[in-house]
């Protein structure tokens, strides 16, 4: 096997080669450790990545419709029963538990599907969407917020938003219809009563009396109408086509941004390399990474040996690189990665905003 031909350098600020930064068809859309992608071979893995994203959401989006039937199917189930002859209001709390659980079930699925549905959108709003108006240019942190999302995957929501959501679409309907199937077997069934003593007694569930009974039921349906309408304005789902409170978002460089999306950044690093080959080793960041090095003099106080410390400014992936790098010049070299507040200049975000 033939090893993989030398980078090309590439312009930092323009990794996608857009149109408009004067390159040819032919340059190389990125370059990395060794290996370089073409246009065209870059747009073919992006599209296959956007259907393996798409059918992974869909296959998500499958799973919330099945526990929303096993909980029509379970209430249906209870109710035929409760309402039966010899039927008691008993199953009926009982598929509440039940229910519950499925929405649970449901509310972490959600969060899984919002997962693949984030990636869906970042791709659609970001990239797609920005080939459609020439000339082609992403926005300048959407491949940072999905490599992100590729290399510490996250949910994009949280627990209570998912709950949330779920309930507002499927779940207080159902509750609704087992909430008034329970008060409708008590108070007609197997007579209608003819006061609020019998219906209390028949609330009762041995020895717990039936106004504790529906103290709890009252109190249960209070906390799933808090969490149900408490939430709305909690809207970090990327799958949803709903109005949003304060769409406008801003990227990073000043420009509007998908609605769904904060702008966010890989974790940025400052690294210092001390070594006695400071040259080979910075023409090696320099080459490969397309990186700034700046060498700082320095003084080993134990030796008393004068050395040069390279310092350089990388994001979280490119940590393994520059290891590998320095490894292969210098193996006694001491690495030192520090996290960076914010790293600002050629490279990384803009020093003066639009």
């Amino acid at each position: 096997m033939n090893p993989p031909p030398a980078p090309e350098p590439v312009d930092p600020t323009n990794p996608t080669g857009s149109p408009d930064s004067g390159t040819s068809s032919t340059d190389f859309v990125w370059t990395f450790r060794g290996y370089h992608l073409r246009a065209s071979e870059f747009t073919t893995a992006m599209s296959h990545f956007f259907r393996a994203e798409v059918q992974r959401a869909n296959v998500w989006r499958q799973r919330l419709d099945t526990t929303t039937n096993w909980a029509v199917v379970t209430t249906g189930a209870a109710i035929s029963i409760a309402f039966a002859q010899s039927g008691n209001h008993v199953v009926i709390l009982l598929n509440i538990l039940l229910v519950t659980i499925f929405l649970l079930i449901e509310a972490r699925r959600y969060r899984y599907y919002e997962l693949w549905a984030y990636r869906v959108r970042l791709m659609e709003t970001d990239f797609f969407a920005a080939m459609l108006v020439p000339p082609f240019h992403p926005s300048a942190d959407w491949a940072e917020a999905l490599s992100e999302s590729l290399l510490h995957p996250h949910f994009p929501i949280s627990s209570l938003e998912s709950i949330g959501r779920r309930l507002r679409r499927n779940f207080l309907y159902i509750y609704g219809v087992i909430g008034a199937a329970w008060l409708g077997k008590l108070w007609l069934m197997p007579t209608p009563t003819e006061n609020s003593v019998e219906f209390f007694k028949r609330a009762a569930i041995g020895p717990v009396s039936g106004e504790t009974i529906l103290l709890a039921v009252l109190v249960f349906a209070v906390i799933i109408l808090l969490v149900g309408f408490g939430t709305v304005g909690l809207q970090d789902a990327a799958g949803e086509v709903l109005p949003r409170f304060g769409a406008e978002v801003e990227s990073m460089a000043g420009k509007k941004a998908a609605w769904f999306r904060p702008s966010r950044r890989r974790l940025q690093l400052l690294t210092f390399i001390i070594t006695d080959q400071n040259k080979e080793v910075a023409e090696k960041i320099l080459k490969d990474m397309r990186r700034g090095v700046t060498a700082i003099p320095g003084t080993g106080m134990y030796t008393g040996k004068e050395h040069s410390i390279l310092m350089c400014a990388l994001t979280v992936t490119e940590i393994p690189q520059v290891k590998d790098l320095v490894a292969q010049v210098d193996p006694n070299a001491f690495v030192v990665v520090m996290p960076a507040r914010e790293v600002l200049g050629k490279g990384f975000l803009p020093l003066h905003q639009e």
